[in-house]
């Protein structure tokens, strides 16, 4: 749903230092108010509107200009200060793993993987990422994409683009486990900490924790728990940034919505 309450953020108007949207002759390239379209952002009229009210930029410049000819594979659009997807051939999903398969797009030893799940699309001729990884035991949200810029910033530390997780860990955990965990914790590759930790439910022997961390070495999660004496027995990656799994049952697809996509392009400064 489109906010109607202030223009864009953060950028310069037409005239100002920067370059702007490289204009295009009539019969190359698209229309902005058809790119915004064929979007998902607005119908041809509203998106004339959106532009009149300058909450349209156009490579890093507010357009005010109707009938402007961009092209959509290399023009950065944003609505409003949030970038949006203009590529037909772009593909943005979130995946929940099922426990048991591996985060690979096919497996040498004939074991069940992502790629399996995607086998039709990849023989539609779709090159797609999953981005970062999920060991077999564990289940959860897994994005897939054929935007390689995004998939290298997602997975790339110096964004720490938080992940959201699940676990089931044996015994009742004491509340100072989770000042301990986000202190840091000495492992075997160097120290680790967690951005947030919760304990959600406790009983019989056993607790339920969230926990937050931008981390992405291997088994990070299982490793932090286990040195505070928690061993994880289930986990589940229930968020990445913006993206959350909901209610979405494992082995399914659901492509990502324009705000969440948005939010991911500004999370990674896309």
């Amino acid at each position: 749903m489109l906010s109607f309450a202030k223009p864009a953020r953060h950028q310069n108007v037409d005239g100002e230092s920067q370059q702007g949207p490289k204009k295009l002759p009539w019969g190359e390239g698209e229309r902005l108010q058809k790119v915004l379209a064929k979007a998902g952002v607005a119908s041809r009229r509203v998106a004339e509107e959106l532009i009149e009210q300058g909450r349209i930029e156009v490579d890093g410049v507010i357009v005010r200009e109707q009938g402007l000819r961009i092209d959509p594979d290399t023009a950065v659009v944003r609505v409003d200060g949030v970038r949006i997807v203009v590529r037909d051939e772009q593909v943005y999903l979130a995946l929940n793993k099922p426990k048991g398969f591996q985060s690979t797009m096919s497996d040498e030893f004939n074991r069940p993987c992502v790629g399996d799940i995607v086998a039709e699309r990849v023989m539609a001729g779709q090159r797609l990422f999953h981005v970062g990884r999920l060991d077999a035991d564990t289940e959860g949200l897994l994005l897939l994409t054929n935007d390689g810029d995004l998939a290298h910033r997602l997975m790339h530390p110096s964004f720490e683009v938080s992940k959201t997780y699940l676990a089931t860990v044996d015994g009742e955990v004491p509340r100072e486990v989770g000042k301990r965990l986000r202190k840091g914790i000495e492992l075997d590759d160097g120290p680790a900490s967690v951005d947030d930790f919760q304990v959600l439910e406790v009983g019989e022997g056993r607790s339920l924790v969230k926990v937050v961390l931008h981390e992405g070495r291997k088994h990070i999660v299982r490793r932090l728990l286990e040195a505070v004496d928690h061993p994880v027995t289930a986990l589940v990656r229930t968020r990445i940034g913006p993206v959350a799994l909901g209610d979405q049952r494992p082995g399914t697809l659901r492509v990502l919505g324009r705000d969440e996509i948005g939010k991911l392009y500004e999370a990674v400064d896309l």
